[in-house]
């Protein structure tokens, strides 16, 4: 039977259960008013940022209350919600420091204040209500969802008293621990002499910036505003593909800045034109792309960073700049509809530059597409397997960049839903799928082109293998069911799943999912973003396939697809012969493993512990823990699909743990990351993901470090404890004696030291990679506490 339920007692343990300590008791009030002046930045924003912008930060902030500026704590909360999946009508965008730029303007947006107003006493809002709650009612029971239907965005107290009359344990933070009384002071105090926010002089500080990041800034401000032809083309085209980025301009300062377009030049205050999306017409005819200094927390789930150094400028200048265009170079109109196609808008501009522009940036931009606003929740992600690998199509070998003229004739087909705007009608999308007809139409054109060109096939030299070491030629891509991240090199296991990703391939996903994608349009228009993205998930397996023999490439597909017909799945094998010679009856190890051995530049991509050459069993549990990488063969060791202690986890909610191992040798405390990786039948449904699954196939990989934005859960296991947990999984039955002897390691949200173990983790993370990291987010901890 697929996807077990296993019993209660086994789910409750390891990422879904943990040692608990007694739940306190009520402390007695010792709350006074404070005696000295509370500044909101020195003493109150460092508390928020430790304890409510863990789940207060993004799209899906409860009750879109965003805690990671000041701006936001202003603006307040609303009662609707971004992420309804029901829309049917398009909702009013409510982008903080975008769609509206002070406390008033907020309200008429039906924003209300979490703050004392006007008369109201302090303990009289929102704020203090929730925080209050929690401190007198410190119990952590039961079952917590941060985005579920049943939370309130309570505006008034009356109905703030009514919900938490109904769930007395759902005061804040929610479904954690209790602020500590110190805590509770300072934002109580704080409070009471009237909540003010910064100063401003302290918010001008803020936005305050340093020497040679203003150099940098001004030089590509004159660079993205030249008025020549040419430079606004590729300025057009490089904010189109970086206005979610965090921009550094590599000056050391680890200060980042997002691109924006202004109704202002440079040297005056930023006039922010609001659109949906960034080809939608700016309304006016002059306008600039501006830097603004990103003053906010910054979280991990948004912060995708890219570079604008020096080596940057000169590149954009050799790509665009210097080559010469297809037409003499002219500014394009912002059509609605031609805006919404690349292919059509920058045609002008040679698709060679265009391409080599995203293999440089392959990481970054393969990111957008996994941690844009599409990638919220298992709707949106249930569409790409658990763990695949992605490779490039070398611009020498793809047939957009050697024949352009096909690109053209295919114009049409290479529509996407983006260009209906964010309305989509549910019934037509079901009904008449125009733009999925469009992308599979051209696929199967595609395919045949490529045979008549290729008769002979495409072999390994086909596969970009990058310009410089620090390329990232091959990229992993983890689903953690309702969250995704990417990684550089091939992580993990040979995954069930490959990717071949071309010049067009790789627009319309970014196109589709990340610049057209709008996250308050209507259902409709997610269902066609959605569903369009099946049809390039299909090319992308497809043209990985096309290197296989051609026996093997459509019982391969099946495999992929089981339970569906592929005639359904539109799958449309080239007729191209395969170039290579296979040896093996695995020809997807041999292909790839000659890629990342022998083919691609970059040394530092490499097969890890957790990748089994053909033939290779799981290890044996080490005797000595000498390295760490001993200590990672333990886990992978016990983590073999259908024997190991990681087909009890059949639960969505526990996908990646993070793992302190302490007093290590020499090392002292290092971090490991687990991994889990559903097998999925197909990945063609929308909905009963459940259905599709099959525990039995479950894996999980092990790595150093951290992986993902949402840990699911936290575990400390002592290095001389370890012999001790790698008997528990490899032993583990669902007995009560194991559970017990499991529970120790795990750290339940109900643990009274739970806040002391995230601010390890957490200042660990930042430490690893100043430049990278960000605040993580506790929305998906396992939302299980147990007493």
């Amino acid at each position: 039977m697929r996807y077990l339920l296993f019993p209660v007692s086994i789910l409750l343990y390891f990422f879904l259960a943990g040692c608990v300590a007694p739940t306190p008791q009520h402390p007695a009030y010792q709350f006074e008013p404070p005696s000295r002046q509370i500044d909101y930045l020195t003493d109150v924003e460092p508390i928020l940022v430790k304890r409510c912008v863990v789940c207060h930060s993004c799209y899906n902030s409860p009750c879109q209350l965003k805690l990671s500026s000041w701006d936001g704590l202003e603006r307040g909360a609303s009662k609707e919600s971004i992420y309804n999946g029901g829309r049917l009508k398009t909702m009013d965008p409510s982008r903080l420091l975008v769609d509206a730029h002070s406390e008033q303007e907020w309200r008429k947006k039906n924003f209300f204040s979490v703050l004392p107003e006007g008369e109201q006493s302090y303990d009289e809002s929102a704020m203090y209500m929730l925080l209050e709650h929690k401190r007198v009612s410190p119990d952590v029971s039961g079952e917590y969802f941060p985005e579920a239907s049943d939370l309130t965005c309570g505006e008034s107290g009356t109905e703030i008293k009514k919900f938490l009359k109904k769930h007395p344990n759902r005061g804040m933070p929610f479904g954690f621990p209790p602020l500590k009384q110190e805590e509770f002071n300072t934002i109580a105090g704080w409070m009471i002499q009237g909540a003010h926010g910064p100063t401003a002089e302290q918010q001008e500080e803020l936005k305050t910036i340093s020497v040679k990041d203003q150099e940098m800034l001004n030089t590509w401000e004159d660079f993205l505003n030249n008025p020549a032809p040419k430079y606004r083309m590729t300025a057009r085209y490089l904010y189109d593909h970086l206005f979610l980025a965090h921009i550094t301009f590599e000056t050391g300062s680890n200060e980042f800045f997002e691109l924006v377009r202004s109704r202002t030049g440079s040297g005056e205050a930023i006039d922010i034109i609001a659109t949906v999306r960034p080809y939608d017409d700016p309304g006016i005819e002059t306008f600039y792309y501006r830097f603004r200094k990103i003053y906010s927390t910054i979280v991990h789930k948004t912060h995708m960073v890219f570079p604008l150094g020096k080596g940057q400028l000169s590149r954009i200048n050799e790509l665009f700049i210097s080559p010469d265009w297809v037409e003499p170079p002219h500014i394009v109109s912002y059509n609605k509809t031609t805006s919404a196609n690349p292919f059509e808008t920058y045609e002008q501009i040679p698709i060679r530059s265009r391409y080599q522009w995203l293999l440089d940036n392959a990481h970054y931009t393969i990111m957008t597409f996994i941690r844009g606003p599409v990638c919220k929740g298992q709707i949106a992600l249930n569409v790409i397997n658990d763990h695949f690998w992605i490779m490039f199509l070398d611009p020498e070998y793809d047939l957009s960049v050697k024949h352009p003229g096909f690109i053209k004739l295919q114009s049409d087909n290479l529509r996407m839903p983006g260009e209906n705007g964010s309305n989509n009608k549910l019934y037509k999308t079901l009904i008449n799928n125009v733009h999925y007809k469009k992308a599979t139409t051209y696929y199967k054109a595609r395919q045949d082109f490529y045979a008549a060109i290729y008769p002979k096939g495409l072999g390994v030299e086909a596969i970009w293998k990058g310009n410089q070491p620090d390329d990232t030629p091959v990229l992993t891509v983890f689903r953690h069911f309702d969250s995704a991240s990417v990684q550089k090199g091939v992580l993990g296991n040979l995954p069930n799943t490959l990717w071949v990703v071309d010049y067009p391939l790789f627009e319309r996903i970014y196109y589709s999912l990340v610049a057209g994608f709008d996250v308050y349009g209507t259902a409709g228009h997610q269902l066609a973003t959605r569903l369009y993205m099946d049809a390039l998930r299909i090319e992308g397996e497809s043209y990985f396939l096309d290197f296989l023999p051609e026996d093997l490439r459509r019982p391969m597909m099946s495999k992929w697809y089981t339970g569906i017909n592929l005639e359904k799945t539109h799958y449309y094998p080239s007729p191209m012969p395969a170039a290579t010679t296979f040896a093996t009856v695995e020809p997807n190890r041999e292909f790839i493993e000659k890629v990342v051995q022998d083919h691609i530049i970059s040394k530092d991509i490499v097969f890890g512990l957790n990748y089994l050459e053909a033939g290779k069993s799981y290890p044996d549990i080490p005797t000595q823990y000498n390295s760490l990488d001993d200590i990672i063969t333990g886990f992978i060791a016990v983590s073999a699909p259908g024997i190991s202690f990681f087909r009890h986890v059949a639960n969505h909610n526990a996908n990646v743990a993070w793992i302190r191992i302490t007093n290590v040798p020499e090392r002292g405390d290092v971090v490991i990351s687990s991994v889990i990786d559903r097998w999925h039948d197909n990945v063609r449904f929308l909905f009963r993901e459940e259905h599709f699954l099959d525990p039995s196939k479950d894996r999980a990989d092990f790595f150093p470090g951290f992986i993902g934005s949402y840990p699911n859960y936290f575990l400390i296991v002592d290095y001389n404890d370890l012999p001790d947990l790698f008997d528990i999984l490899d032993t583990y039955d669902g007995s009560d004696a194991l559970v017990k002897r499991l529970a120790k390691y795990g750290v339940n949200r109900a643990d009274e030291n739970f806040w002391e173990v995230y601010d390890w983790f957490q200042n660990a993370f930042t430490a690893s990679d100043k430049k990278n990291s960000g605040l993580v987010d506790l929305n998906r901890y396992y939302y299980l506490a147990i007493e």
